[in-house]
């Protein structure tokens, strides 16, 4: 062997990080990225943002506080979840597919209902606001269902991790634009252009829309699912009340059926809950219970805690690739706690911002690491293409009980016990899904995920 062939062989090591590295440069990877943003964009737009263009009106707190409700769309999203699996959009769908044809039908969607919400005066009609903010929501929430059912029919096997990582970095930045981009905006057009607020408000929502075309142009260059061709020839011979029933019986059908299928469930909604225990009292712990300002906590949270996410994310790709799907879910579940950990050695220690900096950063490097690695399970359970939309769907409602309704009397813990031995505490959590997690190891359900599931793990 001459020197120069010996020089062209890199380390196995070295090609593994080459070949994950490469995988985010992949087209269908990339088409989720900027999908990712499209999702993450209307977030804010009937949340926070909104919120702070009703602080700014002549509407009652009450009132404002009421806000929080139209959020609910992306709760039950489930509800309609099988419309999306059995129905076809005219012209859309025949065009470019079910599933294109439905991001496009969803995306059209969102921008009118975000130009009409822009277009309405919170002095005027607090009701017409809400009305906007809920169509964004409902258009949003239906977006975000397309989206999902598109990644984890359309990536391979070996790029779903990858893919995750980057939806959930782009979902971030879509967020960021949407909330501190979208204020900016506003103030450029009343400040600087001199618009009264209300033209201010309604020109920053249209701009907004604007962004929306990122996800249209990402969905027209992108290409269909061969999975979802089946789904069609499945249900082509029924009317369409007999497809949406046959969709939403038979994902819950074909689950329920599974082996384990409880404790499946299960470990869905337990997972994150060691890291959603802790992140329901973040703020209170760093303003409250360390003595931060909120606007200092919001500059370490906006900044390195955005970093942290995005860099995180990406390395949770990375990680899911390198590793098998038991032993990233073993590694991301152990992440989760040690993070714990960070916040109950930052509660004996005397404040400082590098030590604050230090825990922010931890907790959102773990948890997106922890968050890629777990979608990227919720992936690989909904493996028939007949039902994918549904199934998704009501897995990711499932996943976020732990973090709306059992982490619920964290509060109370941390008031009884201290900051020190609620964090202390809060790994205790982590115990029944880590149970949970080898339990299902040792019965082989990774083992039955790992293996292909015929022609429908093919894709073109």
């Amino acid at each position: 062997m001459t020197v120069s062939e010996t020089t062209v062989e890199s380390p196995p090591a070295r090609r593994g990080w080459r070949e994950a590295a490469a995988v985010y440069l992949r087209r269908d990877v990339l088409i989720v990225l900027f999908l990712g943003f499209s999702a993450g964009l209307p977030l804010a737009l009937s949340g926070s943002t909104l919120l702070v263009w009703m602080a700014e009106s002549s509407v009652d707190l009450k009132t404002i506080g009421f806000f929080a409700l139209v959020g609910t769309p992306y709760t039950i999203k489930f509800l309609w979840a099988p419309v999306v699996d059995a129905l076809d959009i005219p012209i859309l769908c025949r065009l470019f597919g079910r599933r294109r044809g439905w991001l496009i039908f969803s995306q059209i969607m969102l921008m009118a209902a975000i130009v009409f919400l822009g277009l309405q005066n919170p002095d005027v009609s607090p009701f017409m606001i809400a009305l906007g903010a809920v169509l964004v929501a409902i258009a949003s929430a239906t977006q975000d269902i397309v989206i999902d059912t598109y990644r984890v029919e359309k990536l391979d096997t070996s790029e779903q991790a990858a893919g995750v990582g980057a939806y959930v970095a782009a979902y971030r930045v879509g967020m960021l634009v949407s909330t501190a981009g979208a204020l900016f905006i506003v103030s450029f057009f009343e400040k600087v252009q001199g618009f009264d607020k209300a033209t201010a408000w309604t020109l920053g929502y249209v701009v907004m829309a604007g962004f929306v075309l990122v996800g249209i142009a990402t969905t027209l260059l992108a290409r269909e699912p061969a999975r979802s061709a089946e789904a069609v020839a499945a249900h082509s011979a029924d009317n369409p009340m007999v497809r949406v029933l046959k969709a939403a019986v038979g994902s819950f059908s074909e689950f329920l059926t599974r082996d384990m299928a409880v404790a499946i469930l299960a470990f869905v909604i337990l997972f994150k809950l060691c890291d959603a225990f802790v992140g329901a009292m973040t703020g209170p712990f760093v303003i409250r219970g360390m003595g931060y300002s909120r606007e200092e906590y919001a500059a370490i949270v906006k900044g390195l805690g955005l970093a942290a996410t995005l860099a995180g994310g990406f390395a949770g790709g990375f990680v899911a690739r390198g590793l098998d799907l038991r032993t990233s879910l073993w590694l991301a579940a152990f992440l989760q706690m040690g993070s714990n950990l960070v916040f109950a050695l930052q509660a004996v220690m005397p404040a400082s911002y590098p030590m604050l900096a230090a825990v922010i950063v931890t907790e959102n490097f773990t948890g997106a690491i922890g968050t890629v690695i777990f979608v990227a399970y919720l992936s690989s359970l909904c493996q028939s293409p007949l039902h994918t939309a549904t199934q998704y769907a009501l897995l990711s409602a499932l996943s976020a009980v732990g973090r709306t309704y059992i982490s619920a009397p964290a509060g109370l813990v941390a008031e009884q016990a201290g900051w020190f031995w609620f964090f202390m505490l809060s790994c205790l959590t982590a115990i029944p899904s880590l149970i949970l997690l080898w339990w299902l190891q040792a019965r082989g359900h990774f083992d039955a995920l790992a293996r292909p599931t015929g022609k429908l793990a093919a894709d073109d």
